[in-house]
């Protein structure tokens, strides 16, 4: 692929959100763009299937974005091609009252990725510093803390330095770490909220609870401007893509991950000579047959 998406859309140093396009689409048309995903996509898969047979390594995908930015359809067009037994989805909602009675980062833990496994976190463990950011008094669930006073200068310092904790200890431990945020405008989440109102067939997507949350979308803004830049690290960079496009964000983001992939050095297993030997035996017994 000629255009270089992993190194033009990587955060490096300091970030700044309003800077950040959400329309850009380089020189591709949309025909171009479809087209480059469906060739990808066969690397893609290709690439899973060396994961899931080097068995010892996992790749974590974390998809973070506004509501209507296009998650679930990048999903479902980006990996919609892998084999289903080797990639997991985990779309986290509201936590239960027993993912409450733990740490915030615990039920994260239990969705991560075998070795050999791509997993995909639609929404995650940013949600901490997303949501109960913009809604401090959401924290008073964990029933740790007494009051939404609690929530100062040191209590989000503390939850990005757990999160960079996490991340760091993932990655030491053979998951590599891809974080994708969805860039979407204000102006076109208004237009997509629209359609699935007008749309019928899109009625379903719709929830009134989406216009509050879209009344504070500046705050949003400010917070994943301000996580973003706590949290890219090289162990577990953050990729900003345009996504008033969604084509656009399903190429770009699908070269990300087949860079991510390749960079991990992964390897088909090695037979030993008595073990090629014991093929070889297998085959001409077969063969007699």
């Amino acid at each position: 692929m000629d255009t270089n998406f992993s190194d033009d859309f990587q955060v490096k140093g300091k970030f700044s959100i309003k800077k950040a396009s959400t329309e850009y689409k380089g020189k591709l048309t949309k025909n171009e763009g479809v087209q480059m995903l469906i060739k990808e996509k066969e690397k893609l898969r290709e690439l899973q299937g060396r994961l899931y047979a080097d068995g010892g390594k996992s790749l974590l995908v974390i998809l973070q974005a506004m509501d209507a930015a296009g998650k679930d359809s990048l999903i479902e067009h980006v990996f919609g091609g892998v084999n289903p037994q080797g990639c997991n989805v985990t779309s986290f909602k509201t936590p239960s009252s027993k993912e409450y009675s733990h740490d915030f980062l615990w039920r994260h833990y239990l969705a991560l990725p075998q070795k050999g496994m791509i997993g995909i976190f639609n929404r995650s463990h940013y949600e901490s510093v997303l949501v109960c950011k913009v809604h401090p008094e959401y924290n008073l669930s964990e029933k740790t803390w007494g009051s939404v006073k609690d929530f100062n200068k040191t209590f989000w310092e503390n939850r990005y330095e757990s999160i960079r904790n996490f991340e760091k200890h993932l990655s030491q431990n053979g998951t590599t770490i891809v974080k994708i945020f969805l860039n979407v405008s204000k102006k076109e989440q208004k237009q997509r909220l629209l359609d699935r109102i007008d749309e019928q067939e899109k009625n379903w997507k719709f929830s009134a609870a989406d216009l509050p949350e879209r009344a504070l979308f500046d705050q949003y803004m400010k917070c994943y401007e301000t996580a973003i830049n706590e949290t890219s690290k090289d162990n577990a960079p953050w990729y900003v893509l345009p996504a008033d496009n969604k084509w656009f964000a399903r190429v770009a983001a699908v070269q990300i991950i087949i860079d991510t992939l390749e960079k991990m050095n992964l390897k088909y297993p090695q037979l030993s000579e008595k073990d090629k030997q014991g093929l070889m035996n297998s085959k001409k017994q077969l063969e007699s047959e």
